[in-house]
């Protein structure tokens, strides 16, 4: 109480515009306050600027509008980010997982790729689209942080993002070749990280600390049963593209526009200064020298992210290829396979997240689920049949169950600033896209070394596991959070 009445002079109304801010901001730092004794060693965390800055050292370059939220979320504002997730993740994921896939292999029978090239034109397809991914999840999540409309900073961006995400898939369903397909795919991801930047951003905007633990652990299950609802809907509807791909699409839509209505979107008080060309290029940069745990933790999800979508770039032909099964049998043992996956996930990531939120830790959980899925990876090398590959499945929802009920949750505590949760978010997801770039495209050579049908998975999932687990390591040093 003491703490906080020191620092109340310095924290700014999330609704009052105008003087109230400029006041209290002159009076941090130019007019200053008498110094008391411990007054200089107030961490970020507690006075609601980034770590390792005191109150009297914020600039006004590194602004903070609105401070740290301390009251628990809104249950309207929880249960539509959940249902906006999970109904947005069928209609992203299904087509990620499995329509890619099916595309390809509609594409190699209308003679348009050839089928020894299907595992590499899937690895381009996938590639260019996360590259796009990349840049639509930076720019758009700075974007948000500044734009000064009246219906708030996020809105207007989850909206309009899935929108384009559902134009774009319907050109990916009626693509006749591998380029238009391509195109599809990219402005997909475009269009679908448009909205994922701002969306994730609210939960820094609305959800304390010591909530955060069980909404993102909610979150994660909700994103990991989309992927279990968007495998059902390709596989019923795979003979028909346009409703597997457009149809989840729309009601996705609908999903966004009612979050965005019962969102207590933030209105900035005041207009940004304008962003210099050195401020937009640092959109893609925060420093690891200033922020080491931010670092550490982007370094750690990359690593995952990597090895995960190493296998899932794969999985469709990892299946026909080395499992041995027949392509009319890979869609159903894929949806089977995540159903596994899911049922084990949800249960696992609800009892992480409550527990990481007990126990004020994260790092044993985060660490400890990223080692074994390193295992697990790994393990694929030495699967025969679809028997054991289900038992893998149980055992790598175990781990990443683990994982997303908790990292999200320290991805947000160590945030550089809460007033750029967009843009700093944005820079984490690159975490997230960049494997999606590098993944299929440094696997779509590595299978073919030494196999002329691009099976070498021993030595790609050797890669993938060795990465993992180093993604595991860096967790330790994290000093930020316990």
């Amino acid at each position: 109480m003491f703490l906080q009445q020191k620092l109340e002079p310095y924290r700014f109304s999330r609704t009052r515009p105008g003087a109230p801010w400029r006041r209290s901001v002159v009076s941090a730092l130019l007019l200053g306050r008498p110094k008391e004794a411990g007054m200089s060693s107030v961490s970020g965390s507690a006075a609601g600027v980034p770590s390792g800055m005191t109150v009297a050292s914020a600039t006004p370059r590194d602004h903070h509008w609105f401070p740290e939220p301390t009251e628990p979320a809104k249950g309207g504002y929880v249960a539509w980010l959940l249902i906006a997730q999970l109904l947005f993740f069928i209609a992203l994921l299904g087509p990620a997982i499995v329509g890619i896939g099916i595309k390809i292999s509609s594409l190699v029978h209308a003679g348009a790729i050839t089928a020894d090239g299907a595992t590499g034109a899937g690895a381009v397809l996938g590639g260019v689209g996360a590259l796009f991914a990349t840049i639509a999840n930076v720019v758009f999540g700075r974007l948000s942080d500044r734009t000064t409309s009246k219906w708030g900073r996020r809105r207007i961006w989850i909206v309009l993002g899935t929108v384009i995400m559902t134009i774009a898939f319907l050109i990916m369903a009626v693509a006749p070749n591998l380029f238009l397909a391509t195109v599809g795919w990219a402005l997909a991801q475009l269009g679908a990280n448009m909205t994922l930047a701002p969306f994730i951003a609210t939960i820094a905007d609305q959800v304390p600390r010591f909530q955060r633990g069980k909404v993102t652990a909610a979150l994660g299950i909700a994103q990991n049963v989309g992927v279990l609802g968007g495998t059902y809907v390709a596989q019923w509807f795979m003979n028909d593209l346009v409703i597997m791909f457009v149809a989840p699409s729309l009601l996705a839509i609908v999903a966004m526009i009612v979050f965005a209505f019962v969102l207590p979107d933030q209105v900035l008080p005041v207009k940004p200064p304008r962003a210099d060309l050195r401020e937009w290029w640092e959109t893609f940069w925060v420093s690891p020298m200033k922020f080491p745990d931010y670092a550490l933790a982007w370094w750690s999800r990359f690593l995952i992210t990597f090895a995960s979508f190493g296998f899932s770039a794969f999985r469709y032909f990892y299946l026909m290829n080395h499992v041995g099964l027949k392509e009319a049998d890979v869609v159903p043992t894929i949806s089977l396979s995540v159903l596994i996956y899911t049922i084990v996930l949800v249960p696992v990531s609800m009892v992480a997240g409550w527990w990481s939120d007990r126990i004020g830790k994260r790092k044993v959980f985060v660490w400890g689920s990223t080692a074994l899925f390193a295992v697990g990876t790994v393990a694929l090398i030495f699967i025969q049949d679809v028997g054991s590959f289900f038992v893998l499945e149980a055992l790598m929802g175990a781990a990443y169950g683990i994982y997303v009920g908790v990292d999200l949750a320290l991805v947000v505590d160590v945030l550089p600033n809460p007033d750029n949760s967009g843009k700093d978010l944005g820079v984490f997801n690159m975490a997230n896209a960049l494997p999606q770039t590098f993944a299929p495209m440094i696997g779509g050579i590595m299978v073919y070394v030494g196999s002329a049908n691009g099976s070498n998975y021993a030595l790609w999932f050797s890669v993938c596991g060795v990465l993992a687990l180093i993604g595991a390591l860096v967790i330790f040093p994290i000093k930020k959070v316990k």
